[in-house]
């Protein structure tokens, strides 16, 4: 699988592609398929996959390799026999997520919104890649701003893994392939301090109003501040039924949080 990771930040309150944006090793951007095909309004995965074979197409059309911007991947999701499958799945550039709104049913509105989003990025990008001219003092300008943005970008990101190196590691047994933690996952990781809560109880313990993580009347989804502090992620996992559905996660930072909220040194089960 081609493994990655998600941003360290992300912007809750930001447009929702930029949300399931993801990082690879090598810092570059890039989107699964498996979490675009619902917001990009299909609840087939079958039919966005027909909407992926035209994008590649496309980009083949256009003389460009087709497995530099639709690479292979495979993802787990809930269901099959030990409740945990492996499904077939995509990491996409932002050129082929564009292709893919090109391609996809322009009856519906998701798609518009797609196309605008990854058109306008595309812009984005197509500007900061453009030289600047440093026969002007506009261009010298130019380019000092943006080694001032980049190196700024750097010390933040320097900064934020020094903040975090000291906890690294701690939960990864308990992530999942994205680095995010399922509420059954979550209550084995702080076993001792509930006293053995399973899924059920424990997600009731998370909803009480000394935890306030969850809400009661969407148990699912926490409060909004828990996400846009880092500590919760909500995405849609596909159901055994075939059903997608929207469900909490707890991040690394999430864990800590409530590990400390429940009671301070509480180390993970051996």
């Amino acid at each position: 699988m081609d493994t990655t990771v998600p941003p360290e930040e992300r912007n809750p309150s930001g447009n929702l592609f930029d949300r399931l944006m993801l990082l690879d090793h090598n810092g570059q951007e890039c989107w699964s398929a498996r979490d675009l095909h619902v917001p990009m309004g299909y609840e087939k995965w079958e039919r966005f996959e027909s909407a992926i074979n035209r994008a590649v197409a496309a980009a083949q059309n256009s003389g460009l390799d087709p497995l530099s911007h639709f690479r292979g991947a495979t993802k787990a999701v809930p269901g099959g026999r030990w409740g945990r499958q492996t499904v077939s799945d995509y990491r996409l550039t932002r050129y082929a997520c564009y292709l893919i709104a090109m391609n996809g049913d322009p009856r519906k509105r998701e798609i518009a919104a797609a196309q605008t989003y990854f058109a306008v990025r595309a812009r984005e990008a197509e500007a900061r890649d453009q030289p600047a001219d440093l026969s002007s003092p506009e261009g010298i300008l130019m380019l000092a701003e943006k080694y001032v943005e980049a190196a700024r970008e750097l010390v933040s990101t320097r900064k934020e893994l020094a903040i975090a190196a000291p906890k690294a590691g701690k939960w990864d047994r308990f992530c999942d392939s994205e680095g995010l933690i399922d509420m059954a996952a979550a209550a084995k990781a702080l076993h001792n301090a509930t006293g053995g809560l399973g899924r059920t109880k424990f997600m009731e313990m998370l909803r009480r109003d000394d935890v306030r993580f969850l809400q009661r009347q969407s148990p699912r989804v926490p409060y909004e501040f828990h996400t846009k502090a880092g500590r919760a992620e909500v995405k849609f996992v596909a159901t055994p039924n075939g059903r997608w559905v929207e469900q909490t996660f707890f991040t690394a930072k999430g864990l800590d949080w409530l590990a400390g909220r429940l009671g301070s040194l509480i180390m993970p089960i051996a």
